[in-house]
């Protein structure tokens, strides 16, 4: 029992021994720098520099989009028994066209180095020595009545937005006292000695291209609003951070390391380390493919000009992915204003349109899915006349169509027999049909899986779900059917589209690739399947997609020599109370039986209802076909 015991005994000891021999690695040598780093600021001997380098943002075959350029930068990092009053004065005499004192810095300037008792009144002053009011409150009287006592010179006020420049913010933040100064400047800063002040080369972010500018993002100070998010994360207020889109998504990433500086005892720093610039990004986009893709739309853009019924068109959208991947390719919008371009890209992630016809393969979903498609079964298409509602038809007599042709010809008569099967009931001439929510849900809980009224999973904030109808009623649900009701936005068309492509499995839409540190790769994105759509029948719409492009309503829009499918739409928007114009909408994937690309095409506005001409100028044709064939031959070669 004794020698168990002993064992035992020997056992704890060995495993309390091993324990504190590799906390004392752990600590000396692997979490080195850390703990350093943390003693070095509880003892308030370190402080850090501006900014780092933001890392590069590129496109997939590495041409930068967003880059950094030098510029000097004087900074102050505010230590123990400085007098900033003095080194105002002195900066003042250095750095040429200081900015004028606002009359808020001004009071607050006169607040601190003049005796201003003598502005409270005699009750107030006795309420402040009774602590019935507290100094806060008694310095906003006193800030409330400064203002007439005010008559400093241009110089001096010079040298007061300069003080408030060295004391603004954090203590232990560095201050940026002047940006994009001479190197003259910054020499003269340097050799002055000025304890805690430095001219540092520092860095701002440019952004190469007008294409895309948004969606890539902006960068700026943290804000009043986002200051506690950044401050949870480690950020110091004066960092420059991702304010909007790309930039902010993936500021984790972008963002690099300050340079440090050991604090003297003689209030002189010592650089520790150099600071490091953050990675490089490298998104999906081709920029030779989007910029060419935008000639077409200025071109096309002005050819309408001069075409009938184009009076309220000035827009159009084009997208480009890999419905294998989510990867977008391409994503723009152009807005043309009398004779200048304008990127509207973001509207396709914010802003939503009725598609029209473009989306009845998820129409015809809902019927493969309910058992409300007769598969191969040919009817003679009508119109359909429901109790007080106008006949509703398709554009013309289609004669006898299947599920296949009633895609190739666009027949709306096919999705209304299928609406009014889903409510349970078999048409009928002038029949009261009853209706309710769950007859909508069924059709949005579908078009949902396609990506059509949900998220897409797209890497950017701000993404828009589209509107959805309020009004439950008969004619409202077989306008739903044909993409008449709801609205979707772009890149809900394109991740619907992508869906059909790969047979029901919907990935995440992304504009991130990979993420690199000079060569080594940090990051690599891969696919996200989102859902998968079961119960549908993908090789009869594919194959009535085919044949919309070959032979049916879609005939031109690409050349056959790509092998395509895809679907086009036409639907009749509210533009204002007087005028309804028309949304024409194109939505496509090559090779059908092997898909690589899809492709979207939205012209809003494209044409109006008038009493004299029902003309449709074809510009979302000629730019489809012209997409298509740019598409399909550059990115193949």
């Amino acid at each position: 029992m004794g020698d168990i015991m002993k064992k035992i005994y020997y056992c704890l000891i060995t495993i309390i021994y091993l324990l504190i021999i590799s906390r004392y690695l752990y600590i000396a040598y692997y979490k080195h720098d850390y703990y350093y780093e943390e003693y070095l600021n509880a003892t308030n001997k370190i402080v850090y520099g501006l900014n780092a380098p933001r890392g590069r943002i590129l496109d997939r075959n590495g041409k930068v989009l967003v880059d950094n350029i030098g510029t000097n930068t004087i900074v102050f990092h505010k230590l123990k028994n400085i007098d900033t009053k003095k080194i105002a004065h002195l900066l003042n005499t250095i750095i040429p066209n200081i900015k004028k004192a606002s009359i808020d810095e001004q009071k607050k300037y006169y607040l601190t180095f003049n005796e201003t008792d003598s502005l409270l009144t005699e009750k107030e002053q006795e309420l402040y020595n009774n602590r019935k009011i507290s100094q806060a409150e008694v310095e906003e009287i006193k800030l409330a009545r400064i203002e007439p006592l005010l008559n400093y010179t241009n110089k001096e006020q010079q040298e007061i937005h300069l003080y408030y420049l060295l004391n603004k913010g954090y203590i232990y933040d560095s201050k940026i006292i002047a940006k994009d100064v001479s190197d003259e400047i910054c020499a003269k800063i340097n050799i002055s000695n000025i304890s805690g002040l430095t001219c540092e080369y520092t860095t701002k972010r440019i952004y190469l291209y007008d294409t895309l500018s948004d969606i890539l993002g902006r960068t700026g100070n943290i804000t009043k609003e986002n200051k506690e998010y950044y401050l949870a994360k480690g950020y110091s207020l004066n960092d420059t951070v991702g304010l909007s889109y790309l930039e902010k998504q993936y500021d984790d990433y972008l963002r690099g390391e300050k340079a440090k500086y050991l604090v003297n005892e003689d209030n002189s720093l010592t650089l520790i380390s150099n600071s490091k610039p953050g990675n490089d990004i490298y998104l999906s986009i081709d920029i030779e493919l989007q910029l060419q893709i935008n000639e077409i739309l200025k071109k096309n853009l002005n050819k309408a000009s001069n075409l009938k019924n184009t009076k309220y068109y000035n827009s159009s959208y084009v997208l480009v992915s890999n419905p294998n991947t989510g990867e977008i390719i391409a994503s723009t919008g152009l807005m043309k204003v009398k004779d200048d371009f304008h990127d509207i890209t973001t509207n396709i992630l914010t802003s939503s349109f009725t598609m029209g016809s473009v989306i009845k393969g998820a129409s015809h979903t809902v019927g493969y899915q309910n058992n409300l498609i007769d598969i191969g079964t040919k009817i003679n298409d009508s119109c359909i006349k429901l109790y007080q509602v106008p006949t509703k038809c398709s554009y013309k007599r289609l004669g006898y169509i299947d599920d296949i042709t009633a895609l190739k010809t666009s027949s709306n008569y096919y999705q209304f027999l299928t609406a009014i099967k889903l409510t349970g009931n078999k048409y009928k001439y002038n029949m009261k049909l009853e209706v309710e929510e769950k007859d909508f849900n069924t059709y949005r809980d579908t078009f949902a899986e396609f990506g059509l009224g949900s998220k897409t999973g797209i890497d950017l904030e701000n993404e828009s779900l589209g509107i959805k109808g309020k009004t439950i009623a008969p004619d409202l649900l077989l306008n739903l059917s044909i993409g008449q009701y709801d609205t979707y936005t772009p890149l809900q068309l394109l991740n619907y589209i992508n869906t059909i492509a790969t047979n029901g499995k919907r990935y995440s839409l992304h504009y991130l690739k990979e993420v690199k540190n000079k060569d080594k790769i940090i990051y690599e994105y891969q696919p996200n399947l989102l859902n998968i759509v079961k119960n549908s029948n993908f090789n009869r719409i594919k194959e009535g997609f085919k044949e919309v492009l070959y032979s049916g309503t879609g005939r031109g829009y690409t050349d056959t020599l790509y092998k395509p499918a895809g679907k086009t739409g036409t639907s009749e928007v509210v533009y204002n109370k007087d005028i309804i114009t028309i949304n024409q909408t194109y939505a496509m994937f090559a090779p059908y039986d092997n898909p690589q690309y899809c492709i979207v095409v939205i012209s809003p506005n494209i044409s109006y209802n008038n009493d004299y001409d029902n003309y449709i100028a074809p510009i979302n044709r000629y730019i489809s076909k012209e997409v298509s064939k740019l598409v399909f031959t550059s990115l193949n070669s």
